[in-house]
């Protein structure tokens, strides 16, 4: 797709809801569209919205070595929920030959490399041959993520890149959940509203945002899947 096509698209989606998003991805990018998830619940509202259309297509998951056991146990939930088996996708480095080359607990000195290496990069192999994904961010969650458009090129993975759920709430997600009586992480319940790998990750204290608990004393927001650029990455 041109980016013109792009960017008429996603004006065009502007106001669609997330089940006429999927509808059109699935139609158009088939077989070769895959959706991502980190098993949180807008990830889970997404799988719902597909299992209510019958469409079955890929989902897979960054499995960093570093996720929380809740995080293993909703994903066989899940599993035995909506009947799929998600692709686990893993760093092409070991946690063990990434302290050998870069020092122990790589996370707390340089968090953006360790995302990088073991989120980023496996992201990016794993895309190589696909047209599109779908991810469940929604404008609401950080600054970058307010940029992004329903439908948008991602250059970083030369890959186009699909947010049905941008434009809904935490509080639309979370009706959603309830009213189908959908599974969820407990962490959730814990003050966990966003998870990541176990030492970048803590409960938020009241009045703090929802990403507070992600990679506490640093500047760092985002892991770097869900930019667009090398920019925003490194600035």
């Amino acid at each position: 797709m041109k980016q013109q096509e792009v960017e008429t698209l996603a004006a065009s989606f502007c106001e669609s809801d997330p089940g006429q998003i999927l509808r059109w991805a699935v139609a158009e990018f088939s077989p070769h569209l895959v959706m991502s998830t980190a098993f949180g619940v807008g990830g889970i509202v997404l799988l719902h919205f597909l299992e209510q259309m019958g469409c079955k297509i890929p989902v897979f998951y960054i499995d960093t070595g570093l996720l929380f056991p809740e995080v293993h146990q909703l994903r066989s939930v899940l599993e035995d929920r909506f009947g799929i088996t998600f692709e686990r996708i893993t760093p092409a480095i070991g946690l063990r030959e990434q302290a050998e080359q870069f020092g122990e607990n790589l996370w707390e000195r340089d968090p953006d490399t360790c995302c990088l290496l073991r989120k980023v990069v496996p992201l990016r192999e794993y895309l190589r041959n696909k047209r599109a994904w779908i991810t469940a961010i929604r404008a609401g969650q950080t600054e970058i993520r307010s940029r992004a458009k329903v439908v948008e090129w991602d250059e970083r993975n030369q890959i186009i890149k699909i947010n049905p759920l941008l434009k809904w709430t935490e509080e639309q997600v979370w009706s959603y959940i309830r009213e189908h009586k959908l599974p969820y992480n407990p962490l959730h319940d814990r003050g966990y509203p966003s998870l990541g790998c176990t030492p970048c990750t803590l409960p938020i204290e009241a009045g703090e945002g929802l990403r507070a608990g992600r990679w506490k004393g640093h500047s760092k927001v985002e892991c770097g899947i869900h930019l667009l650029s090398d920019v925003d990455f490194y600035r």
